[in-house]
């Protein structure tokens, strides 16, 4: 894998930008919407993609130090979620393709193995 920055992928797959910054490099993906197993294995600069909108999500993107999440199937954050996003300044991103296309298409950049 390679790294690339958040804006690369704003821009090339139209991602719409929740709150936080897109300047920040990322180098893994990560897929999945069970909080433990991606307190596990998210990894400092992941691409985290989830359905999951609720305030633990911000929490476990914060701790594990993710770049961004990114919200597949035009999901909203919850309120909630949302003020804690920017109080944390957790970069989350938003999208209508599927989790699936979303991991097809970072793979056409190089980003998943």
């Amino acid at each position: 894998m390679h790294k690339m920055k958040l804006s690369e992928i704003v821009d090339s797959l139209s991602l719409s930008v929740v709150t936080g910054g897109i300047d920040r490099d990322f180098e893994g993906v990560y897929a999945g919407d069970f909080l433990s197993r991606a307190m596990s294995r998210v990894e400092a600069d992941d691409l985290w993609i989830t359905i999951m909108n609720n305030v633990n999500v911000i929490a476990v993107a914060s701790l594990t130090d993710a770049a961004a999440i990114l919200l597949a199937e035009n999901v909203s954050l919850m309120p909630d979620a949302l003020a804690a996003a920017r109080e944390k300044d957790v970069t989350v991103l938003s999208s209508g393709l599927s989790v699936y296309e979303l991991c097809v298409a970072l793979g056409r950049y190089g980003t998943v193995s």
